[in-house]
């Protein structure tokens, strides 16, 4: 068996990383520190779009050893351990940001990941660590990796043409914000639930 895992805002939470940085753009403090709020409020500027846009690039990259881990994540990759269910991590993302400085979001990412012990100590395999340039080769390698099932925090990967049909669809909600919900996909607000969905523990 093997279990799909996005990268962004599923294993590397940035909320806190977002809003710390923001406020050297201007955004108030009082802002609360979720990353939908942050961008919200940069989308509310004359702009905003372009120092939201470097913003990410910045965190994505230089600033990523700052990110907390999914909650629950460390335990549910030893429990996938102790069941022999091996771990894929598939993440749509760029190699450079669109603007700012073109740090390789790629290399950052694979650093985060050795860094905290998710490949190796906790069973994830360098080989098993894909990054693509669009949604679209993200969903075919979820089909070619063969995953049972596979987590993201984004509806809308699911609905992606191509998805495929057996893999189970959990869709990672922590702030229970999300509404547009596709149909046969399963919500879980960490990785504990996510556990439970899978094994019923």
């Amino acid at each position: 068996m093997r279990i799909g895992l996005d990268f962004d805002n599923t294993i590397a939470i940035y909320d806190e990383v977002f809003h710390r940085h923001a406020q050297a753009w201007g955004m108030p403090a009082s802002v609360q520190p979720t990353k939908h709020a942050v961008r919200a409020w940069f989308w509310d500027q004359p702009d905003g779009n372009t120092p939201w846009t470097e913003l990410q690039g910045m965190v994505y990259g230089t600033k990523l050893d700052e990110a907390a881990l999914g909650p629950g994540l460390e335990d549910f990759l030893r429990a996938c351990q102790a069941r022999g269910v091996e771990v894929s991590v598939i993440s749509h993302k760029t190699r450079f940001p669109a603007l700012g400085p073109q740090h390789d979001l790629r290399a950052a990412a694979r650093a985060f990941l050795e860094a905290r012990g998710i490949v190796g100590e906790l069973g994830v395999a360098p080989e098993r660590v894909f990054f693509n340039a669009t949604r679209a080769e993200k969903v075919a390698r979820v089909a070619s990796e063969g995953c049972a099932a596979f987590v993201d925090d984004l509806p809308g990967v699911f609905t992606e043409a191509g998805f495929p049909e057996a893999t189970r669809r959990l869709l990672l909600d922590r702030r229970g914000e999300i509404s547009d919900v596709p149909e046969g996909t399963t919500v879980c607000a960490d990785f504990h639930a996510v556990a439970a969905t899978l094994w019923g523990d």
